[in-house]
């Protein structure tokens, strides 16, 4: 007798690899103690969030007027909060985003999702570069969307322009990328982007249905050395953008996300009522109301990203003198080295036996390449760098 759709049962059988390392770190943490074990495979913040974080919730809490006020509030969001993102994300995409073009979510999980429902019909194709972020075909999927990846170009990981346009038929209903990228770190630059946005023109004239492109950009803050994350909106009229409060301000319990659309876009207020009401009927009503206020009271602040490239650096010079190949990220907190010998399974278990653990790039669509986050303390990193070698070591022998 069967109890569960087939199409969850094959997901769990699939079951995200991010998910089962960090099982598999549980573990060897209570077998060996924390202490003994270098937990490199979850994108979990560890930063504290910005210094006025705590002074916010006390005055939200010792409001005469509205104390703490956690009933429900409209399904896209608190009317102030809109028009105060609307605000910040017209500075930051360069365009004149409106509060009637924004929705906030449940992250930005629940903004892609919300999304998703609102324009995927069963056999719509979600086209991405990979690698990618694993949920994405769960995401989509569940409205029976199918996603598409196209392998992006190493070293560096920009999309394959050539084959994405290759890969886009009558079927095609989106195109998304993460810029910065989980796993990779890459950013994508302004001429990868700029194509993209081309792309998409060319292929709405005439279409009866939209292509969207949509930029999932949780990792934006997080960039490098003076790295510039182009912004998306601009590029054409049929473009989101999404992101969240997960990362930069170090929220990511509150689940507080968005999802905003060019203002250009034909019909856009259709568009963003019919997200409005899937972010209702999908059974997320609202995003959290207390996170909703803390994210507007600390719109323009964010955690120390200086903390993150210390954290960058250290990982660098571990892998380096383990005689693992990367390409140095540019953005967010991941690394996605290639995997000594060719075998990402195999090096991931040859890590596990060190009580080292990071992700095999088969879990982000690309084999031959594993993640490793480093979202953790300089002195995990540190501690990391003799397993890191011994793994080496046992492959080439």
């Amino acid at each position: 007798m069967r109890v569960i759709a087939s199409q969850v049962q094959a997901q769990m059988a699939n079951a995200s690899w991010i998910r089962k390392m960090f099982e598999k770190g549980a573990e060897l943490k209570k077998q060996f103690g924390a202490e003994n074990v270098c937990d490199f495979s979850l994108g979990n913040p560890d930063i504290p969030p910005p210094p006025r974080t705590r002074e916010v919730l006390m005055s939200l809490a010792d409001s005469a007027a509205q104390p703490l006020g956690l009933g429900y509030c409209p399904n896209a969001g608190l009317p102030a909060f809109r028009e105060a993102l609307a605000v910040f994300l017209s500075a930051q995409q360069h365009a004149p985003v409106k509060a009637a073009q924004v929705v906030v979510t449940c992250g930005a999980a629940g903004a892609l999702t919300s999304f998703f429902r609102a324009v995927l019909e069963p056999g719509d194709e979600v086209l991405c570069p990979a690698p990618y972020f694993v949920e994405y075909g769960a995401y989509c999927g569940h409205f029976g969307g199918v996603l598409k990846p196209v392998p992006a170009l190493p070293p560096d990981f920009q999309p394959d322009l050539a084959s994405m346009e290759a890969a886009v038929t009558d079927k095609t209903r989106v195109i998304i990328i993460n810029s910065p990228n989980n796993p990779t770190g890459c950013i994508y630059s302004q001429a990868t982007l700029s194509r993209l946005g081309a792309l998409v023109d060319r292929v709405n004239v005439g279409r009866g249905r939209a292509l969207f492109l949509v930029s999932d950009e949780p990792y934006r803050f997080l960039a490098y050395d003076g790295a510039v994350v182009p912004p998306i909106l601009p590029l054409s009229p049929f473009t989101l953008v999404l992101g969240s409060f997960s990362k930069s301000l170090s929220l990511a319990g509150e689940r507080v996300g968005y999802i905003a659309a060019n203002p250009q876009m034909p019909e856009v207020d259709l568009l963003m009522n019919a997200v409005t009401m899937t972010n209702r009927t999908l059974g997320f009503v609202n995003a959290p109301v207390l996170g909703q206020r803390l994210a507007m009271a600390l719109l323009n602040e964010g955690v120390d990203l200086s903390v993150y490239d210390r954290r960058r650096r250290s990982m660098a010079k571990v892998l380096a003198e383990a005689g693992i190949r990367f390409a140095m990220p540019q953005g967010a907190f991941y690394f996605f080295p290639e995997a000594p010998g060719g075998d990402d399974q195999a090096f991931v278990r040859a890590l596990l036996a060190q009580n080292v653990l990071a992700v095999p790039g088969s879990g982000f669509g690309y084999p031959g390449y594993f993640r490793l986050s480093f979202s953790v303390d300089e002195a995990v990193i540190a501690r990391s760098a003799a397993g890191f070698k011994a793994a080496v070591g046992l492959l080439q022998h």
